[in-house]
């Protein structure tokens, strides 16, 4: 029996069956789960609380044959504004392990803001360089989270992907397995989990032993470099980057390029502070940002010959 011959109630209930019932909930509004601040309904929400409970919800979305989509911190991505046809899996499990030989093993719902200072508090190195940027763990090793570190001794970009050891997965056939660093194939914006149909249920990372007041300067410098040139998420929501980066040249350079950089459509605008940010400045579409997306597409091809990719990935119906 497929979708269109299964209400609403009758998929909440078989999927009520499957998992803990009180937190299977209908129509429930994404934009408040996204640092956009963006998005129309889910036909179905659930919030996992553990990589068991999250193996658990993809599962019964298979079984039943509903799409769905798995939401971390709910950075860098546009939801629609009609929402979403299937299951969205809110993933919060969040169990950390800590060992005396520098690994770490985390589920893939953690907040890196809140597993970072864990960390640096037991002396561990490799986490304090992402400071300040929204992501869980789950949502690090799906794009291979990295950041441009200011410092001379330290400029160069540095990639999530170089303290990961392993990443425990659900693959597509159902079965759980443990995935090297190199069976990760990570790259620049992306790694295994873009490919297919496996998902992370939790990172194993090998940190090293370093010195607290050190990583706390490192951290500083990395957040006082942001906040000059990121605009404020608590103040100003966005998806963080719109375009892919372009070899040697700024995307968000381009943007300004073509007098875009502070340019308005309903609530979305390009940054005063960053072009390639875009921000909710109240009440914002995913339809303000998709036109305000085309057209700065639009404008740069024609004036400057580049054609910009969007970053953010676009989640739902539009």
């Amino acid at each position: 029996m497929s979708n269109s011959d299964r209400n609403q109630s009758e998929l909440q209930g078989e999927l009520a069956k499957r998992l803990d019932a009180k937190r299977v909930r209908a129509n429930e509004l994404l934009g408040q789960y996204t640092t956009f601040r963006i998005g129309g309904p889910a036909d179905f929400f659930y919030e996992s609380t553990s990589a068991d409970d999250l193996a658990d919800a993809v599962t019964a979305a298979r079984e039943l044959r509903i799409p769905y989509f798995v939401l971390g911190l709910g950075a860098n991505i546009l939801i629609g504004d009609k929402g979403f046809r299937g299951l969205v899996i809110r993933n919060i499990g969040s169990a950390t392990e800590f060992g005396d030989d520098g690994r770490l093993r985390v589920e893939s719902g953690a907040v890196m803001a809140k597993l970072i200072p864990q960390a640096v508090d037991r002396n561990w190195s490799g986490l304090e360089h992402y400071v300040g940027i929204p992501s869980t763990v789950g949502g690090a090793v799906w794009q291979n989270l990295h950041f441009l570190s200011p410092a001379p001794e330290r400029e160069r970009t540095m990639f999530v992907a170089e303290i990961v050891e392993s990443c425990e997965l659900l693959g597509a056939d159902g079965k759980r397995r443990v995935a090297s660093k190199d069976e990760m194939a990570f790259g620049y914006d992306t790694s295994l989990l873009h490919g297919g149909s496996d998902v992370a249920l939790a990172v194993n990372f090998r940190l090293e032993r370093g010195d607290s007041a050190v990583m706390h300067r490192v951290m500083q410098e990395n957040l006082s470099w942001r906040g000059g040139k990121h605009p404020w998420l608590e103040y100003h929501p966005s998806a963080g980057s719109i375009f892919q980066k372009i070899e040697g040249v700024g995307a968000g350079r381009l943007v300004e390029q073509v007098g875009l950089k502070g340019h308005r459509l309903g609530g979305a605008q390009f940054s005063h502070i960053h072009a390639n940010i875009m921000v909710n400045l109240g009440g914002a579409t995913a339809r303000n940002v998709r036109d305000l997306i085309a057209l700065a597409q639009s404008r740069v091809e024609e004036q400057l010959g580049y054609k910009l990719k969007t970053e953010i990935g676009l989640i739902g119906e539009f």
